[in-house]
């Protein structure tokens, strides 16, 4: 098992998510799991493309401080919603005969849903943690109900195992 953390970067980090609070200390707390417990801690980056204030070297693409990645954990850079996009980390994924991979991270409703859908496809067994992902008002519906959309009815029992993060903080423990 990996835990991806895709696109909690500071430009899109702040309070106008849904249950940013709680959403932040979710995502400390399974991280800080995952490194107890020697699950590898997998980072992405998206990237807009040079001059839109969300691509290197810009601050709003920098990895939130919360949750930033320690000297010896990998990032890999996407530039499409899918973190699969980013063609190093298939192979470096592959290579490791990866068989599940946890995926916490930003947007719901955009990349998490996308690299969701992805990581199915491609035979992974998927688990998204309660409280690990979040996104914004969108023009169709709200914050919470977007996130309530994806986490309580597209995913489980379709691409994903959506569970309680007790459950997934114990999931890391039993490997």
């Amino acid at each position: 098992m990996k835990l991806i953390v895709i696109d909690i970067q500071k430009g899109i980090t702040d309070e106008r998510l849904y249950d940013f609070a709680g959403f932040i200390k979710n995502v400390e707390s399974i991280i800080d799991a995952a490194r107890k417990n020697g699950v590898e801690v997998i980072y992405v980056q998206h990237d807009d493309g040079p001059g839109t204030g969300f691509s290197d070297g810009d601050v709003d693409f920098e990895i939130a401080d919360q949750v930033a990645p320690k000297p010896l954990e990998k990032t890999f850079v996407k530039e499409i919603n899918s973190c699969f996009g980013n063609k190093e980390l298939v192979e470096y994924l592959d290579k490791q005969k990866v068989k599940a991979l946890m995926i916490v991270g930003l947007q719901t409703n955009f990349c998490i849903d996308a690299s969701v859908k992805s990581a199915f496809e491609r035979g992974y067994r998927v688990i998204i943690p309660k409280g690990t992902n979040s996104t914004v008002d969108n023009d169709y519906m709200d914050a919470e109900t977007t996130y309530k959309y994806y986490n309580e009815m597209m995913w489980p029992n379709r691409f994903a195992e959506c569970v309680s993060l007790d459950e997934a903080i114990g999931m890391m423990e039993r490997l």
